[in-house]
């Protein structure tokens, strides 16, 4: 039954590429037919559609870009595609010429096809900031207010690589925060592309005075040991929370929990004993899940990412769905909940519905 899942997926993949394929060639095709044209077109849509699965299992650079962009061509074609069939059908009980139709329904699904390229290529390497006023109990805490910039999901890799490491950067230090947060997804599954572009001394340059802190999440992984990814981490100055918790200069507490695939991961309440409940509690808690565990547990804030936001429409309307909260602002009880959709994205360079982003978080003790 396993088997069968992937041969399935393959088929069915198969399947939506032939046909995108042949409304294609019967739009691009000359008026003469040409066996030259017709090879040479079906070897780059077989190059284009193998990339990303070769790709991805060879680890060879060039065709996990192609494959990344062929994916984000893929999916607008799902979408437009049909729609350009259909008209075309519609319009078949109308006057107007049947090729010339063909013709235009092509130019316009062109067209559609470049325009929401641009915009969600656009969207995806040009983070906005946005901010949140939150009010938290003080407790036994010297503090009276608190900025944490944070973000999440970077993804640092082919892709998201050094160029988006400097934007990061500069936009963190430009907003002058108390503290930096880093829930999870840092890496895109490897961790090699993070130091061959030498992202590490990038991050380096990323400074607030109560430091950068950081838990892992569900692509924080490669063929190496975790250690390698946390040591990656530390040698840029970010602090590692792996299942643990630290008191901050006497006055808050953060707390990081393994992303809830890694099988050791402990439970919050586990990592939480001996914690100072006088003060202030942060969460870093990369799957926006079991909120009101985090909840019972005393938490204040809870900081998560994951979802993308769904990354591409309509991808927003499965994420809300699913979790209680996947973007945004969610209070429950004392806890203040606040999930990014992130800074960077997973696989093709495209966020349509979503948006690049750095979170700036403004607390306010009471």
């Amino acid at each position: 039954m396993f088997i069968l899942i992937p041969i399935i997926a393959l088929l069915l993949y198969g399947g939506l590429v032939y046909y995108i394929g042949w409304r294609g060639y019967r739009w691009l095709r000359p008026e003469t037919s040409s066996r030259r044209f017709k090879i040479l077109y079906i070897f780059v849509i077989v190059l284009a559609a193998s990339s990303f699965i070769v790709g991805r299992m060879s680890g060879i650079t060039f065709l996990n870009i192609v494959g990344a962009y062929w994916m984000a061509c893929f999916y607008l074609l799902l979408l437009l595609v049909p729609l350009a069939h259909i008209t075309v059908i519609v319009l078949r009980f109308t006057r107007l010429p049947r090729r010339g139709t063909q013709k235009w329904a092509g130019f316009v699904t062109l067209a559609l096809l470049l325009s929401f390229m641009s915009y969600g290529i656009f969207n995806a390497y040009s983070p906005v900031v946005r901010n949140y006023e939150i009010k938290i109990e003080k407790g036994s805490s010297s503090l009276d207010r608190l900025d944490i910039a944070m973000a999440a999901d970077t993804h640092f890799g082919l892709l998201s690589g050094k160029n988006h490491a400097e934007r990061l950067v500069k936009e963190m230090n430009a907003l002058n925060p108390d503290i930096i947060l880093l829930p999870g997804d840092l890496f895109d599954d490897d961790v090699q592309p993070f130091l061959d572009q030498k992202i590490d001394e990038v991050l380096s340059k990323m400074h607030a005075p109560y430091g950068v802190y950081a838990s892992l999440g569900n692509h924080d992984k490669h063929d190496g040991t975790i250690q390698e990814l946390i040591t990656a981490l530390e040698q840029s100055g970010i602090n590692v929370l792996y299942d643990e918790a630290v008191d901050v200069q006497g006055k808050f507490t953060l707390i990081g929990h393994k992303d809830r695939t890694d099988p050791e991961r402990l439970p919050l309440e586990t990592i939480m004993n001996g914690v100072d409940h006088t003060k202030p509690k942060i969460l870093l808690e990369h799957q926006p899940y079991e909120l009101d565990i985090a909840q019972h547990a005393d938490i204040d804030l809870m900081v998560s990412g994951h979802t993308h936001r769904g990354q591409v429409f309509p991808g927003n309307l499965i994420t809300n769905a699913i979790y209680e909260n996947d973007w945004g602002y969610l209070k429950k009880e004392q806890m203040h909940t606040i999930v990014t959709s992130g800074f960077g994205f997973w696989g093709p360079p495209l966020r349509i519905g979503s948006r690049s982003e750095i979170v700036m978080i403004n607390v306010q003790f009471e």
